[in-house]
């Protein structure tokens, strides 16, 4: 399985269409994160959903996210990678969280700029 979150600064970045990096963990067969890798993010503001089909040529099966607009979600989801909204905290302690099930997916969605929600308490009691 591999884990893909939005990343600015080792942090979840709030939103999934302004972040500056995705960390790529990738998990064993006993849920235990073996390696991670960090790939810029395609330049310019905006939609993100132009890195999607290099996050599914490596593999990725889930994002990690603060916010994402409806239109990225749809996009990822058709592209056979799961959405999990309204993360925050530090990208490797909520990948863990995401792999002990104590991440839950927000399931909300950006309405547009200004309206960015933040952690809404969806992160393991961060």
């Amino acid at each position: 399985m591999k884990i893909a979150v939005t990343t600015r600064e080792n942090q979840i970045d709030e939103h999934f269409g302004h972040c500056e990096a995705f960390t790529i963990f990738t998990v064993d067969e006993n849920n235990k994160i073996t390696a991670s890798e960090l790939i810029a993010s395609p330049a310019g503001c905006g939609c993100r959903s132009n890195i999607i089909p290099e996050l599914q040529e490596k593999g990725v099966n889930i994002i990690l996210t603060g916010n994402i607009g409806q239109g990225a979600v749809n996009m990822l989801l058709d592209s056979g990678i799961e959405v999990c909204r309204g993360c925050c905290g530090n990208v490797r302690d909520a990948a863990e969280a995401f792999l002990n099930g104590s991440l839950i997916d927000a399931k909300g969605v950006c309405q547009g700029h200004g309206n960015e929600g933040g952690c809404g308490g969806h992160h393991h009691g961060q």
